[in-house]
């Protein structure tokens, strides 16, 4: 069945919108020094085109129309893979997660500011429990604190099983929230995690970290890294897959 594809330009910021389907795909066109035209989707779904100086406007179109159906593809691959997170209020007897099990929200009055598991509960106390912005800024704290001592030392545990890609240093680990992408990295060999992930089961977690561990030597999606990633990790399709399916209720 053929997709019908346009490329519409005027768009307000000056750029071009790829309409392939029901997809809408915003990129604009950069003319650079280069010899080769690059056409690159990254994780945080922006469409990259960086065009020779001497190529027209008029072929780069053409070549961008022409691989259509490629970018849908990669756009789709990384629309599923973005965090999902339902709104919350921070109200007791609300549910969050924690490497992937269910708790209840459970705030009680207290002079003592405080967030801590206990059996299916996560207890915080504060001094007015009516203070919702209060109750979440205990809650994400407490999550930051497990996420930096749990992602320190799933990357430890990870790195082992990576030895193949002979990497020159452990890489550094921040954790910051994100709306687009559970994880990301650079190639000065640092590694940001999504704070979200600790809400996740432990085998997931270890998925996103070994994935950015191979964008440190493959810094793209193609079928070298998907190689060097089944390499390593041969059931990182299944992780990947309990990741996007994962339950946030």
């Amino acid at each position: 069945m053929s997709v019908v594809t346009t490329i519409e330009n005027g768009q307000p910021d000056g750029g071009y919108l790829l309409k392939y389907g029901r997809l809408d795909i915003p990129f604009k066109i950069e003319f650079q020094p280069r010899s080769q035209l690059t056409i690159h989707v990254h994780p945080e779904m922006r469409l990259e085109v960086l065009a020779p100086e001497h190529r027209s406007r008029e072929a780069v179109l053409n070549r961008v129309e022409a691989k259509s159906a490629w970018i849908a593809k990669q756009w789709r691959y990384f629309e599923r893979y973005q965090p999902t997170q339902p709104a919350r209020e921070y109200n007791s007897g609300e549910t969050h997660r924690y490497l992937g099990r269910q708790y209840r929200l459970r705030v009680t009055k207290s002079s003592e500011h405080s967030a801590k598991l206990s059996g299916k509960f996560l207890h915080v106390g504060q001094s007015d429990t009516s203070d919702h912005d209060a109750t979440k800024k205990l809650v994400i704290d407490w999550y930051r604190q497990h996420a930096d001592a749990t992602f320190a030392r799933r990357l430890a545990l990870c790195l082992p099983k990576c030895r193949s890609l002979k990497l020159k240093s452990p890489p550094k680990i921040s954790i910051r929230q994100m709306t687009r992408r559970w994880g990301s990295c650079t190639k000065a060999g640092n590694i940001t995690l999504n704070l979200d992930l600790i809400r996740v089961p432990i085998h997931c977690i270890d998925y996103v970290i070994i994935h950015e561990l191979c964008h440190l030597k493959i810094h793209d999606h193609s079928p070298k890294f998907y190689r060097t990633l089944t390499r390593i990790l041969p059931d990182w399709e299944t992780r990947k897959e309990r990741l996007e399916s994962q339950d946030w209720s």
